[in-house]
């Protein structure tokens, strides 16, 4: 009874908003919550969903790798953030949302909201509240504790913790700069795992080349140290 009527709110909120009749503004509604509750093969069964509106560009991770990581492809982020008005909402808000209410690690969820801000126009590749970041990754042979081991060692003397999920992820400070970075780190395997980090707050396009340059030599250092 409860779920149906949110239904009927939903229906005629969309009804004030669009102008459409109830019979159509009900169609709608009611294919956001088979999509939104549809696993992900059914899913792939049906990529083009006629009630979602079209991608002003696409979210950086692949159906896969977001899945992976937060338990819900692209479609199904864009029907549950859409539905709860995300293009209204500023930046931590979408983020706290996806982590407190869906229970999404701190990194997949900043994942999931820059994808879907870049897919809803609401910011620029490598942007974010007027300042920029760059997205690096690397895998390596080794345990996922291995490998957040020896971040932490090889970068110490330029990050400065401010929150750690050991062998999940950790947030730093960049010393000697306004700038933040944000890592996760990922099983693969027994003997596989991946780290994926983003620099934050960087000033500018050029900043943010400089940046990929220095982590992406960064990591294959820590790649060679640990083959």
């Amino acid at each position: 009874m409860t779920t149906n009527k949110a239904q009927k709110r939903a229906v005629r909120a969309r009804m004030h908003k669009t102008g459409e009749r109830y019979t159509t503004a009900r169609r709608y509604e009611l294919d956001l919550h088979v999509l939104a509750s549809a696993t992900p093969d059914q899913i792939a069964a049906e990529p083009e969903s006629p009630t979602l509106p079209p991608r002003v560009a696409e979210p950086g991770l692949s159906d896969e790798a977001i899945l992976r990581g937060s338990g819900r492809t692209w479609d199904q982020w864009f029907v549950l953030l859409d539905a709860w008005g995300a293009t209204e909402r500023s930046h931590t808000e979408i983020a706290r949302h996806v982590q407190d209410d869906f229970g999404v690690n701190g990194w997949h969820a900043q994942s999931v909201t820059v994808g879907y801000e870049r897919a809803r126009g609401m910011r620029a590749i490598n942007q974010a509240n007027g300042s920029f970041s760059v997205n690096v990754s690397r895998t390596v042979g080794v345990p996922v504790q291995t490998l957040y081991d020896a971040f932490l060692d090889e970068f110490a003397s330029m990050l400065r913790v401010r929150t750690a999920h050991p062998h999940k992820s950790a947030r730093f400070d960049v010393v000697g700069t306004k700038t933040r970075l944000l890592v996760g780190f990922t099983e693969r395997g027994p003997e596989k795992s991946s780290v994926a980090l983003s620099h934050v707050g960087l000033a500018d396009a050029e900043a943010v080349e400089a940046a990929r340059i220095t982590w992406r030599a960064n990591l294959d250092r820590l790649a060679k140290r640990l083959r």
